[in-house]
């Protein structure tokens, strides 16, 4: 059974991480958990949105929620955390309307070229 927790270290590093690469989502509306029991073997984190019809039936705005897989994200080195922090970061829209940036966006060549932006401040 996954069980997840609350990631405040995961959490911190997102947001110093978008401040340094100009990502200004607003915060209060992203949770960051850890979770342990997955059975997914090639998954290091996932971006959760609320759904839309939820949002709708309670009157709320869209949140989201970046999850690392913690049987694979903490075995990781601190670069690869990093870039997949920004992977992650990158899925949600600037909007955050309760969709996601798809992966012609979120690619290699963005995520490094946030890296590097990162490296650089």
């Amino acid at each position: 059974m996954i069980k997840y927790h609350h990631a405040p270290d995961i959490e911190e590093k997102a947001k110093d991480i978008a401040v340094k690469v100009g990502i200004k989502h607003d915060f209060s509306r992203v949770r960051f958990v850890r979770s342990t029991g997955s059975k997914a073997e090639r998954t290091l984190a996932r971006c959760h949105a609320f759904p839309r019809v939820l949002q709708a039936a309670l009157g709320m705005k869209a949140h989201y929620v970046i999850e690392v897989i913690s049987e694979q994200f903490d075995r990781m080195s601190e670069e690869q955390q990093t870039k997949t922090i920004i992977h992650e970061l990158m899925h949600i829209p600037k909007s955050m309307g309760g969709g996601f940036r798809h992966h012609d966006y979120v690619c290699s060549k963005n995520i490094e070229r946030m890296y590097k932006m990162l490296k650089a401040a």
